[in-house]
Formats: structure tokens, C-alpha cells, sequence
């Protein structure tokens, strides 16, 4: 089939557990090509989402359509082009890479399987590996397993969920590198994550918190709907002006970066209001751009707990 407008396109999308609505009423757009970035808290609903786009789970609401296929009535066609990787390694550790790569091969019947998996295995850098049992690997080569399992069917879309937890800077790095080759090649990717320099490196943002949107768009465009006024103060003893900040007028939060603070709230004229007696000789006070993780615990501690 032709490749869609849209290789995510739902709406309205929502999903309960035990009478709690962890997934409620999401609309998302993503293009061909894009590499769209997923944030949220834990328990935000951000996996319980991705497994509804990749047919493992069935919505309670909603419509749309992903690489094409209904997500309500042609969730098995969504999976054979999909590639879906997990939050926790989920191949078979008393199996080497090679033999793990076979096995994913046959589940997808993937044809000529053997040139196939030579193709993962020099893709990724794996050939000298082949024959190390995956149990014996460490977090950022186990993460290439599992890129290299999700890939070997050729999906379309590649859902990503936390695949750079508990790695080093340099597998991030790398990793990172890899999903901007696949993007330029033509494949979408839509990922969940925890690391704001990580959100950065994606086409386009959307952020979830309790179940509910909150905000989607490039970089720049959810700072600027975020509306968040920041200012940042040098000075001494720092902890203490925190302290009696916290909780005033327009102030939202108050977060410690290094030797500066940062302090930000939706209301500029009541911030500065609130800021004013700490504006004496022993601080420095400059207002700052609003960065994105000023954004998002700013957009974290605004939304509704749905436990609650």
C-alpha cells in the first residue's frame, strides 16, 4: 500500500483499568519520516499508548489509523509493520544475538531470514558478537539487540518505548545517531522519554501527564504555549531564598541548577511582584529563556492526578 499523509493518526483515543482512565481522549498526527517524542511522568499512560497503536491493546474510545491500518478492526496488519520496543530486555538470554535474531525472523517470516539477520548484525555493529549469549551483554549492547530485533521485519514505524534507560552517554549517543539514519531513511519514530537533551533531538513533542495531553508541537512551540516566565538569581546561601519563595504569588517552581536558581511561574507580573524584596545587592536576577524541563515539571505539577 501507498505511504498515508500521516503514519499516526488517531483521536479521541482513551483506555480504562479498573474503572481509572489512564489514556483519555489523545489525538496525535505524526508524518513519514518524523521522529515525534513522547515525555510524561511515570504512570502517565505513555506505554499503555503505544501499545494501542501497535495493536497489543484495544482502546475503550476513540479512531484512526496507523501506517494505514483501522487501530479498532486492523490491529494485525498494524503489527506485522510496526517494530515495538519494550522498556525491559525481552529476548532470550541462554540464546546468543544470532540466535535471537533468527527467532524474531521466523516469528515476522521474514524472506531469505539468513541474509536478513547478516544484514541486522553488520547494521549494528554486532558481527563479532554473534555468538555471545544475550544474557551475558551489557545494557548498551542489549539495547542493540533489541533495536536490531525491531528492525529486522523492516517496519514502518518504529515505537520506541524508554530504549535509553539505565544506558551510558556514549550508547545514548549512538543509539541516537542510529534513529536520526533510520528517520533520514524514511522510517517514523515515535519515543518515549525521560531525558530532556534526548526530547530536544525530536521533529516534534507531545506530553502527557495523568492520562491526559497537555501539550504537543515542535520545541519552540511548547515552550511558547507553556506561557512560562523564568528568572534565574546568583547569589549566597541560594537554599534559603528557595525556601521563602516557594508557595508565593505567581510562583510556580523553584529548582536549584548548579550555583543559580531558576524561578518561574505563568504569571509574569506577579512573579516579579514576589521576587522584588530578593532583588538586593547580594543577588544577581536576569530573566532567562524557559527551557524545556522549566516546562514540562512546570507542566507536571499543574495536572490532575487521575489516582486521586
Amino acid at each position: 500500500m501507498s505511504t498515508p499523509e500521516f503514519i499516526i493518526d488517531v483521536r479521541g483515543v482513551t483506555k480504562q483499568f479498573g474503572g481509572r482512565v489512564v489514556v483519555n481522549d489523545i489525538a496525535m498526527q505524526v508524518r513519514p519520516g518524523e521522529i515525534y517524542g513522547f515525555l510524561g511522568p511515570n504512570g502517565s499512560g505513555k506505554t499503555t499508548f503505544l501499545r494501542m497503536l501497535c495493536g497489543l491493546l484495544t482502546p475503550d474510545g476513540g479512531s484512526g489509523h496507523c501506517l494505514g491500518y483501522d487501530i479498532l478492526k486492523q490491529s494485525a496488519e498494524i503489527k506485522k509493520h510496526a517494530g515495538y520496543m519494550t522498556q525491559r530486555f525481552s529476548f532470550y538470554e541462554d540464546l546468543t544475538i544470532e540466535e535471537n535474531l533468527d527467532f524474531i525472523a521466523r516469528i515476522y517470516e521474514v524472506k531469505d531470514r539468513q541474509a536478513a539477520v547478516e544484514q541486522s548484525l553488520e547494521r549494528l555493529t554486532m558481527t563479532a558478537r554473534r555468538r555471545q549469549l544475550a544474557g551475558t551483554l551489557s545494557g548498551g549492547w542489549k539495547q542493540r539487540l533489541a533495536l536490531a530485533a525491531c528492525l529486522i521485519h523492516q517496519p514502518q514505524l518504529l515505537l520506541l518505548d524508554e530504549p535509553t534507560a539505565g544506558v551510558d552517554p556514549k550508547a545514548r549517543r549512538d543509539f541516537w545517531e542510529e534513529i536520526h539514519q533510520l528517520a533520514a531513511d524514511g522510517l517514523t519514530v515515535l519515543i518515549t522519554t525521560h531525558y530532556m537533551d534526548e526530547a530536544e533531538r525530536c521533529t516534534k513533542l507531545a506530553y502527557i501527564a495523568y492520562g491526559n495531553l497537555l501539550a504537543q508541537g515542535t520545541v519552540d512551540e511548547v515552550v511558547a504555549s507553556a506561557r512560562l516566565t523564568t528568572w534565574e538569581v546568583v547569589g549566597k546561601n541560594l537554599h534559603a531564598v528557595a525556601d521563602q519563595l516557594r508557595g508565593k504569588p505567581g510562583v510556580e517552581q523553584v529548582v536549584v541548577f548548579g550555583t543559580t536558581l531558576h524561578v518561574s511561574g505563568r504569571d509574569a507580573v506577579r512573579l516579579r511582584e514576589s521576587i522584588a524584596p530578593w532583588m538586593r545587592e547580594e543577588y544577581r536576577w536576569h530573566p532567562i529563556a524557559s527551557g524545556l524541563e522549566d516546562v514540562f515539571i512546570s507542566l507536571m505539577e499543574t495536572a490532575a492526578d487521575n489516582f486521586k
